[in-house]
């Protein structure tokens, strides 16, 4: 019997503190919305951050809250958007796909000033009196962009250049964020000319080290019909809200640094 009575104690007070857990539960539970699981899972999973969230699941619930739209994320297909837009009960509509684009043409045309034996990594190297090229503009050619690209959309050509895979990229803004040049944007996919070059190096200077840089000559300028192309600080510009990818200003660029 004396064994019986602290069993039957400690019985009971397990049984009180239960049924307060359970109460405590069901008082304090937070509900969740069931359109976030669904949401998710059409989400591409990547956990990128290129909608500026912690992760897939973080735009989820914004979603459901109203705090964004679908195109908050850069990376979900369309197929996908249709899917989380009819789950949210809203209308989708479409916008022009963009691609990451590099502007540099240089690679290994431009000269090295120095040897550099660092670290392989554009930002360790731009540390470094601004990298090892002569161009200090131009692309260092490590592939940081290539390794921070979540979905293996670049490689880095025997020229020295990362090349954009325009099938896998997702316009992450990644690459744009990782390069210390800042040689990246993101564009339309339809926008067909850009200008493959960030120097602000007058033209003598420019030619002096790469042999595909803007060397500001303004024939592109003269050759638009539509006031889309400019040189501004030294280096062609292109205004897309005016630009039809006519293409004039890449025949006429005796540099072949406006491609298309």
């Amino acid at each position: 019997m004396e064994i019986l009575y602290p069993i039957i104690a400690l019985g009971s007070l397990g049984l009180l503190f239960g049924v307060c857990l359970s109460l405590a539960a069901k008082k304090f539970c937070v509900s969740s919305d069931p359109r976030i699981d669904k949401i998710q899972n059409n989400l591409p999973g990547a956990n990128c951050g290129a909608c500026g969230m912690g992760g897939c699941s973080s735009l989820a619930e914004a979603l459901t809250e109203g705090k964004c739209g679908i195109d908050k994320c850069t990376v979900v297909n369309d197929d996908n958007k249709i899917k989380i837009s009819e789950i949210l009960g809203v209308e989708f509509k479409k916008s022009a796909r963009k691609i990451a684009t590099l502007h540099c043409a240089g690679g290994v045309k431009v000269k090295n000033r120095y040897v550099y034996s660092g670290i392989e990594d554009c930002v360790a190297a731009n540390l470094v009196l601004g990298g090892q090229k002569s161009c200090v503009y131009g692309c260092l050619g490590f592939g940081t962009c290539a390794r921070v690209c979540p979905f293996g959309a670049i490689k880095v050509s025997q020229e020295g250049l990362p090349v954009v895979d325009k099938d896998k990229c997702r316009a992450c803004n990644k690459c744009v964020e990782a390069c210390p040049k800042k040689l990246f944007s993101l564009t339309e996919e339809t926008h067909n000319v850009f200008v493959a070059c960030s120097s602000k190096d007058i033209g003598k200077d420019t030619k002096s080290v790469c042999p595909v840089g803007c060397i500001a000559c303004r024939l592109c300028e003269k050759a638009c019909k539509f006031d889309a192309i400019h040189v501004v600080d030294n280096v062609a510009v292109i205004d897309y809200n005016k630009c039809t990818s006519c293409g004039e200003c890449v025949k006429v660029c005796p540099m072949k640094t406006i491609k298309s």
